[in-house]
């Protein structure tokens, strides 16, 4: 198995990761601990793979792609064709469906393919391949390091913070929560519930506080902590796009005035269902924050899917975390091999 992200040295063992001390002397931020006896937080039941997720896709979009490569098929200009339609019709997008496409004609000259069978698995070949970005792990090789994460509201920005400090703390980090999304009260609450619930600690200051102050005091307590990772939650919708963009860039400069480097990695969570509009998202956040990645989330809930090879090609940014279902397990590193093959499964 790959080794998703570099991490530092295993957390002291006299202080379990996730479990918050007394707050630092003085003013600061509101800690929150976990609250495991709060009655609304329970467990989503189960855990769905990556394979399993893709089945809304395989039966839609992929499921005619795969019958394309049937028995019988002939690999002729009707068929390229055709598969092209599939490909935009999938949310693929033209300009990525014809380099796809110019890649396989290319595979499958130079290798002398005439059979729809070894066609097909030329293409899952070619669609791995595509999708391969050795940018996939996530940098957390500091003593301390910031995620950033960015993205419109009802993306699943929140759960998959959740998601991503449960799949963290549970491979050794000691991670940290910064509610930055001061715009909403509802937004300061719904990440100390989730905190509760995968049992790390959450930095929160009232309703309608800067944002930027949030994640350098999370930063302190992290560091009081011996936290080595804060996640920090971000706003998705302020009065303009404009007011957006440069609040991120405030946070940015104020994280990076407490933490060298600061923030090492600003993650942005996509909604799969939106399709080509994900595209427009990113392309606008990527000006502003410096993307170095992206969580995909609800791939369970699209017949499409289409979506994360435009990603890569239109935005050159690797697909680092993809969401597969409702539970708090449901966060998978993403493997294009594993992507590909489930695909046409």
């Amino acid at each position: 198995m790959l080794n998703w992200f570099k991490r530092r040295d295993q957390p002291a063992e006299d202080e379990p990761a996730g479990v918050a001390g007394e707050a630092p002397e003085g003013p600061g931020p509101a800690l929150e601990r976990p609250r495991e006896d709060d009655p609304t937080l329970e467990d989503a039941a189960g855990s769905a793979s990556l394979d399993a997720s893709l089945e809304r896709t395989r039966s839609g979009f992929f499921g005619r792609v795969k019958r394309l490569f049937g028995a019988g098929s002939e690999i002729d200009d009707e068929f390229f064709d055709e598969l092209e339609a599939l490909l935009i019709q999938g949310d693929v997008g033209l300009a990525t469906a014809e380099k796809l496409l110019a890649n396989l004609r290319r595979q499958l000259a130079a290798q002398h393919i005439t059979t729809a069978e070894e066609a097909r698995l030329a293409f899952q070949d070619e669609l791995a391949a595509f999708l391969e970005d050795d940018r996939r792990q996530l940098l957390l090789d500091r003593p301390l390091s910031l995620v950033l994460v960015i993205g419109v509201n009802g993306a699943g920005k929140t759960t998959s913070i959740a998601k991503l400090a449960k799949y963290l703390s549970g491979s050794g980090h000691r991670v940290l929560l910064a509610a930055g999304d001061t715009f909403r009260a509802a937004a300061i609450e719904q990440l100390q519930v989730w905190g509760s619930r995968v049992g790390v600690p959450v930095v929160s200051h009232q309703f309608g506080s800067d944002p930027g102050a949030v994640v350098f005091d999370a930063l302190d307590a992290a560091e009081a902590r011996k936290a080595d990772v804060v996640i920090a939650d971000t706003a998705g919708r302020l009065h303009t796009k404009f007011n957006l963009m440069e609040e991120l860039k405030k946070i940015s400069r104020v994280a990076a005035r407490r933490l060298e480097g600061a923030p090492h990695e600003v993650l942005l969570v996509l909604d799969a269902t939106t399709g080509q509009n994900a595209i427009a998202q990113a392309k606008q956040f990527d000006k502003t924050a410096g993307i170095t990645g992206i969580v995909l989330t609800k791939l369970d809930s699209t017949a499409k899917g289409g979506v994360v090879f435009a990603i890569r090609e239109e935005l050159g940014l690797p697909i680092k975390f993809v969401g597969t279902g409702e539970g708090l397990d449901d966060l998978a590193p993403f493997d294009p091999d594993e992507f590909a093959a489930a695909l046409f499964r």
